[in-house]
């Protein structure tokens, strides 16, 4: 196959119906909906990164062993701070004094405070600041911090690779549903929305695995070792400090509740409006023409300004969640060092343990907060999450049968047999039988609606027949896979698609394996090879994707090139010349002819003029051939055929 179809052929009334229809299924081009099950989909996303079991274990063993030794550490903090004020208080004792009688001392002066506190210090009398103990819990917590780090590094490199290769193959599954997808999912939907699911969400998707995922583990696993330290110091005091749960709780659950539905409609419009922007380039010509840039633009306008709605006011719910958890941290903060104070007062706690427990609150706030940030990620991630995997829910083409094959190349023996196809419940098609022989060409001719284009569609099974068969040399086709039945037809359409590369590469897309010098042999015979010496760099011109850079007749001919190289059995020509002035016309068709040399064509023709030699003529009215036989029969019996070439004769003269 050359190139892709054109859309089905359809009467107004029933591309209607068949809109209304696809509306109605879970597919349709509908704006894209919320994530209604969070859960469900928040587990299919990480259910990304099973297969890096080994991966992601040895990434929570060494995020761990990080924040446990970072947990630790202001537990030694505090002791150098131990070590500090008792070496300091021990200085004002005079040698030769014991702790108990210094204690009793104070008591006896009625510094009862004061005496509770020496009693929990590790008191020296008359020796001061113990250095070499002070300079080893310094030593300790500084290499306490940097094993902590460079386990921290470690595991976010594995961490960062793991994330990746999900995406990486998160992207291939979606290349290979849009190649498995039939025809008619992309005829419901716009362009831009798949382009969105398919770009834009993904990008979002791997945001939230590489940041939130990072985030999760280590929030996590700190928030634990911190409560863990805090109810090792005081439970009193860390009871305190776990009443900062349930509203950072609250918080997220008011606040990042409205924010995920927020962001899902952010997704919704993002979508719509590269949809409109996609449609804008492509029908750009035609809005100038017809004077409707100024609709355009107010189009735009109003998909821009909802987008614009919808990510205010999920950035302002999701932004909003930090300064109220910076809030309850400071709240926390405030009520802890105001305890913690009073229990170093009486004694029961030493100041280097209320040090550390108030750098355990701050830290434990931290991860909180980490967690409410999180939030706004997952939100967004999840609910482009959802979007795609609506995409690779979708239905795709019908299972292949097996087990039967073409024995080579095919003869091109086409024979539809009582074939019947609608695309809503209103019948396009019904009880059709045609038989083109080997070599023959048959051209289809008919008013808008008669379905030949989707004869043809049928013919590539891009739809499969609802009642009858469609056979190939005798096999129908629907026993051959789609790559064979496909591999031995070649295509040429009313609108001349080009990628973007040199004229060479075009036309070797018809068979990727071909030589330069059968390349140029099918440029030759389809007249590819008289215009391609006049341009600077010949068969290595390179032309943009809409080949804005050579003329419609000189891109049909390279489309015509590409389906000869492929050497087809079977030709599909559907209005091949309509796009170009009659002046080509003529060369157009010259190359058409020799590419139907020897090989079954079906042609599908508005001007009557070019089919005059066809073998068969084929007039379908309604679904239906209501005429068929050669060019002198069909005028013969003056009937829909003659009426059709008279209709022309009198529009031309």
């Amino acid at each position: 196959m050359s190139e892709h179809t054109t859309a089905p052929d359809m009467t107004d009334e029933q591309l209607a119906e068949f809109e209304e229809k696809m509306a109605g299924d879970d597919w349709a081009n509908k704006a894209p909906r919320k994530a209604k099950q969070f859960w469900p989909s928040a587990k299919r996303l990480f259910s990304l990164l099973t297969p890096y079991k080994l991966g992601l274990a040895a990434v929570l063993i060494m995020n761990t062993a990080s924040v446990v030794l970072a947990v630790y550490a202001p537990r030694v903090m505090g002791h150098a701070m131990d070590v500090i004020f008792s070496g300091v208080f021990s200085r004002q004792i005079p040698a030769g004094v014991t702790k108990d009688q210094a204690v009793e001392g104070l008591r006896a002066s009625g510094q009862d405070r004061l005496a509770a506190m020496a009693e929990a210090m590790d008191l020296r009398p008359g020796q001061g600041i113990d250095f070499e103990r002070l300079r080893a819990l310094i030593i300790t917590v500084i290499a306490l911090y940097l094993v902590s780090s460079v386990l921290m590094w470690a595991q976010g490199a594995i961490l960062n690779r793991i994330s990746m290769a999900a995406v990486y193959r998160l992207r291939q599954d979606v290349e290979r549903k849009l190649n498995r997808l039939p025809l008619n999912y992309f005829d419901s939907r716009q362009r831009g929305d798949i382009m969105s699911r398919t770009t834009n969400d993904v990008d979002n998707v791997q945001q939230a695995l590489q940041q939130a995922l990072a985030q999760l583990f280590n929030a996590a696993l700190m928030v634990a070792g911190i409560i863990i330290m805090m109810f090792w110091i005081s439970w009193q005091l860390a009871i305190v400090a776990l009443l900062a749960i349930p509203l950072t709780g609250l918080v997220m659950g008011v606040v990042g509740t409205r924010s995920q539905k927020q962001f899902t409609t952010q997704w919704k419009f993002t979508g719509e409006l590269n949809g409109h922007v996609e449609e804008s380039f492509t029908g750009h010509e035609v809005a100038l023409i017809f004077g409707r840039t100024e609709s355009l633009r107010t189009d735009f306008a109003k998909k821009n300004s909802a987008l614009f709605d919808a990510s205010s006011k999920a950035q302002f719910l999701a932004n909003s969640m930090h300064p109220i958890m910076q809030f309850i941290s400071y709240l926390s903060y405030v009520v802890i060092a105001v305890l913690g104070g009073l229990k170093v007062a009486s004694g029961s706690l030493t100041l280097g343990d209320a040090t550390a427990f108030i750098q355990y609150s701050r830290q434990f706030n931290q991860p909180l907060g980490e967690i409410a940030g999180m939030a706004q990620m997952l939100q967004s991630g999840v609910a482009s999450a959802e979007r795609i995997f609506e995409f690779l829910d979708a239905d795709e083409e019908s299972e292949e049968r097996t087990g039967t094959s073409l024995s080579g190349r095919a003869r091109g023996e086409v024979e539809f047999r009582d074939v019947s196809f609608s695309y809503t419940d209103e019948p396009l098609i019904q009880d059709l039988t045609l038989h083109v022989k080997p070599g023959q060409t048959a051209a289809i001719v008919g008013p808008t609606g008669a379905g030949k284009t989707t004869l043809v569609n049928l013919i590539m099974r891009f739809y499969d027949v609802d009642a009858g068969a469609i056979t190939l040399d005798g096999v129908d086709i629907r026993d051959l896979s789609r790559p064979q039945l496909r591999g031995n037809i070649g295509m040429v359409l009313q609108d001349a698609v080009l990628f973007k590369g040199t004229i060479m590469e075009n036309i070797r897309y018809g068979r990727l394996d071909a030589t330069d010098a059968e390349v140029i042999e099918a440029a030759t015979a389809t007249f590819v090879d008289r215009f391609v010496h006049s341009l600077p760099e010949g068969y290595n011109t390179v032309i943009d994707q809409d080949g804005g850079s050579i003329s419609a007749g000189e891109r049909q001919l390279i489309t015509i090139a590409r389906a000869f190289l492929s050497r087809p059995s079977v030709l599909i020509l559907d209005e091949a010349t309509s796009s170009v002035d009659t002046r080509t016309e003529v060369l157009v068709q010259k190359a058409m002819n020799a590419l139907r040399s020897e090989r079954t064509s079906f042609v599908i023709a508005h001007r009557l003029s070019t089919i005059r030699d066809a073998d068969t003529i084929i007039v379908m009215e309604d679904g239906r051939i209501v005429e068929q036989g050669s060019h002198a029969e069909l005028l013969e019996r003056r009937g829909a055929y003659w009426r059709m070439n008279q209709s022309q004769f009198w529009e031309e003269d």
